[in-house]
């Protein structure tokens, strides 16, 4: 009987992911796609898209992962080197059963990993311990000879995304794709929408030599800064590895954060569907909710993760939804699923149609005073354990806090912070958040505080 041990460190919440020829290998990939084919078809489901990104071990991840699937009877549509948002496109089009995306994400470019869908719906948590429970057991399905059919669905996206935009203005804009799986799309893209477009990093390169593949990090953010100025751009957009995170940066080079960005694009979902339900994760500023509410939305706060915000969408059948790591959903003209491109093209039809510089207009939005999403290096042991003492903590010492995702305290009427365990990385994420300019040091200094009762001592930030 044929049995396979994953290292259990790749198995996080909502895919997964590790260091490829250390935590991850082409024998992962074949046991895998044994493991999702007995698993589907379980439930009488027989068909899966797949789709890699461009890093390096992609391509023989894909191989294998094919191996494994077609051992089993599967029918396989396979679409190539593409970013993670045309694999569900791909789904929701052909109509088809499942899917998996070969992708490391935002990570590192020796990280890879496995997104999996089902129905339409990201598989996660017991999920995939079920699907990694099923190698470890070796109760596989009955061989059989499945079936491979390529099925490029590049064009037909683009067309989508060609009919979605509205731009009539020459808008100047920056593109950095970051030598992520996105690059192609937005070189096509850019060739046939209005404006003048400025790319930089558009060819897709697995060892990312530009600079890491995430938006969120300003430091990742400086080659389009410094392109927008030097272009006298009206604004920048930035996307992750597989092009579902977005950045976006004001004509000034100011980066302008994901809350912000939320709150943009919100303001024109309740301006024309008002009492719509926008879900917002644990990190987003405060403003941001209490915008909403002013705007006579109903901000619903969730837990951090795609996976778990698209199925929380679905549950309450919401049209909009944004997180801080730059993860934009709408469901509102679209499959309710987090497209970085789609995204963008939703800002500038927005955009197009104010006239006033981006600058100005974020002017107008709420002003908070916080840190940047913080990132603290850990272990993928001990940062779980450092939440768990942290929530034991604040309960011993009778405080009230949120603990859906991590624990979001908010100290009196000065302000919160938030730590989490991240569900990608070997970090600790945390973020901090005053009502006014003044407290913002008070804040930190009580999360550090805190922090190092629980046994970890944050660096300076």
């Amino acid at each position: 009987m044929e049995k396979h041990i994953f290292n259990r460190t790749i198995l996080r919440e909502y895919d997964i992911r590790g260091i490829f020829g250390k935590d991850l290998n082409n024998k992962d990939s074949m046991f895998l796609g044994k493991s999702f084919a007995t698993f589907i078809k379980k439930l009488k489901l027989n068909n899966v898209v797949v789709g890699y990104d461009g890093r390096n071990s992609s391509l023989q991840l894909e191989k294998h992962l094919i191996k494994g699937l077609i051992s089993k009877g599967i029918k396989i549509y396979k679409i190539g080197l593409v970013p993670t948002p045309l694999l569900y496109y791909s789904m929701y089009k052909l109509k088809l059963d499942s899917g998996i995306m070969i992708t490391g994400s935002h990570n590192p470019s020796n990280y890879n990993g496995f997104k999996m869908l089902l129905k339409n719906k990201s598989i996660v948590g017991k999920d995939i311990l079920k699907i990694s429970n099923i190698a470890a057991k070796g109760k596989f399905c009955k061989n059989s000879k499945g079936i491979e059919v390529s099925k490029l669905m590049a064009k037909n996206y683009l067309k989508f995304l060609l009919q979605s935009t509205k731009i009539s203005k020459k808008i100047r804009i920056a593109w950095d794709p970051g030598n992520g799986s996105a690059g192609k799309v937005i070189y096509d893209l850019t060739k046939k929408i209005n404006g003048q477009h400025f790319l930089i990093n558009e060819k897709i390169d697995g060892n990312f030599p530009s600079h890491h593949p995430d938006p969120t990090v300003p430091k990742n953010l400086e080659q389009l800064i410094t392109l927008v100025k030097k272009k006298k751009c009206d604004l920048g957009f930035a996307f992750d590895g597989d092009g579902d995170r977005l950045g976006v940066v004001d004509n000034k080079g100011k980066i302008i954060w994901a809350d912000k960005i939320i709150a943009f694009l919100a303001k024109d979902i309740l301006k024309h569907k008002p009492n719509s339900s926008i879900i917002l994760d644990v990190k987003t500023s405060q403003s941001v909710f209490d915008e909403i509410k002013k705007l006579k939305g109903r901000p619903v706060l969730w837990k951090t993760g795609h996976s778990l915000i698209k199925k929380k969408m679905k549950e309450i059948n919401c049209l909009f939804a944004g997180e801080m790591s730059g993860h934009i959903f709408f469901a509102d003209k679209y499959y309710g699923f987090d497209d970085a491109i789609y995204a963008s093209i939703r800002f500038l039809n927005l955009f197009d149609s104010l006239n006033k510089p981006l600058s100005e207009i974020l002017e107008d939005l709420p002003k908070s005073f916080n840190t940047p999403e913080l990132r603290f290096q850990s272990t993928e042991t001990e940062k779980f354990i450092i939440v768990n003492k942290l929530k034991k903590l604040l309960l011993k010492e009778k405080k009230k806090f949120i603990g859906i995702d991590g624990v979001r305290y908010q100290k009196n009427k000065l302000g919160w912070w938030l730590v989490r365990a991240s569900n990608t990385q070997d970090i600790i994420v945390a973020r901090c958040e005053s009502f006014k300019k003044e407290n913002l040091n008070i804040i930190k200094k009580d999360l550090k505080k805190n922090l190092k009762k629980c046994g970890f001592n944050l660096p300076k930030f």
